[in-house]
């Protein structure tokens, strides 16, 4: 069960947030117990000149799990782009989670300033996952831009209101058939997970969900499951709904009591 991204297979289509855990131990442990494809970090997280965000760095790289950076908070196009360049230096990666928020309390993004952002990264060297709408339009001009990866919210950040527009997301999937989607944002139960898997996405990004749950580690490796549940579930070609009853004992051949 793994997950193409840029050329680069991941052992697993779960990727996870390191925000707001109650402590580094049990962000170590979510990990351990979820065996993520790769984990975000942002670089206001990592602070490159102090020893906080040093021991942090030292976490990470323990974790043995491929590293995403981001430009979480950032609100403009120079903002984002000068975090991308400072996180390819602190991190030693060309991959880069592009976020431009352009409303504060949905953290909805800036599609303008994305796009913007993600050419000139993507003509800089960048291989960037853009936090995106699911919105078919923003879409291709990301894909003209460079973007070789398309990440739509489900809802807004750490909402947990889950797939908010699947006819959308069903939308882009269709047809964007060959590209990497990973929902990202507004999943906060397992079956949101599964769900977006079902619906062909090739991953998801978790954060809120499992550091903000009573237990983390349990709830990360539920989420694991969850994603594995639904690749089976997509690989195993599901029924069709049907708008009418059908009984799943045959009437033909039943024995008749009069």
């Amino acid at each position: 069960m793994s997950a193409e991204f840029y050329g680069v297979s991941l052992r697993s289509p779960l990727m996870m947030g390191t925000a707001q855990y109650p402590s580094p131990e049990i962000l170590r442990e979510a990990v351990q117990a979820a065996l993520p494809g790769l984990v975000t970090v942002s670089l206001r997280r990592e602070s490159a000149g102090e020893q906080a965000g040093q021991s942090f760095w030292s976490l990470i790289r323990d974790l043995n799990v491929s590293v995403l950076p981001n430009t979480a908070g950032c609100y403009t196009v120079k903002e984002a782009v000068t975090t991308a360049h400072m996180a390819r230096e602190v991190f030693n990666t060309e991959w880069i989670k592009l976020e431009v928020i352009g409303e504060p309390d949905t953290l909805q993004p800036d599609v303008f300033g994305l796009v913007e952002a993600a050419r000139i990264l993507s003509e800089d060297g960048f291989k960037v996952f853009p936090y995106t709408t699911e919105d078919l339009i923003v879409a291709e001009k990301l894909m003209a831009a460079g973007c070789e990866v398309l990440m739509p919210w489900g809802a807004p950040i750490g909402s947990g209101k889950g797939l908010n527009n699947v006819f959308g997301l069903r939308a882009l999937r269709a047809h964007f058939p060959g590209v990497p989607l990973v929902v990202d944002a507004g999943i906060g139960v397992p079956s949101h997970a599964l769900r977006a898997m079902e619906l062909g996405y090739d991953a998801v990004m978790i954060n809120t969900a499992i550091a903000g749950a009573g237990d983390p580690v349990t709830m990360a490796r539920a989420f694991s499951l969850a994603v594995e549940a639904g690749v089976l579930a997509r690989e195993a070609d599901p029924m069709e709904e049907r708008d009418m009853a059908v009984p799943s004992t045959p009437v033909i051949g039943k024995a008749m009591l009069s």
